[in-house]
């Protein structure tokens, strides 16, 4: 018997802003954690992906949204680049 293997969704990994002072991880198992300067898992929750678009529900219950655009993460205020990706 095989295991089948699923390759995690392309959004999977880490985004920083173009400061890096914010970090979001969104991870394969539908989990966030997002640090802010040195305070590491500022946030943490799920996530959801429909198209281009990803739903946020912070642990605590808050509830956010991010729009993916041209390989750039808009999530609310923030805009986000892949790791290794930001622009100079």
């Amino acid at each position: 018997m095989t295991e089948e293997t699923i390759a995690p969704h392309p959004y999977v990994g880490m985004w920083v802003t173009a400061d890096g002072h914010i970090r979001q991880e969104l991870l394969p198992n539908g989990r966030y954690d997002e640090a802010r300067g040195n305070r590491r898992s500022a946030y943490t929750g799920s996530y959801r992906v429909t198209g281009d678009h990803i739903d946020y529900v912070d642990d605590t219950g808050f509830t956010a949204t991010g729009d993916v655009r041209d390989g750039v993460l808009y999530h609310e205020h923030l805009v986000l680049y892949r790791e290794g990706g930001v622009p100079d």
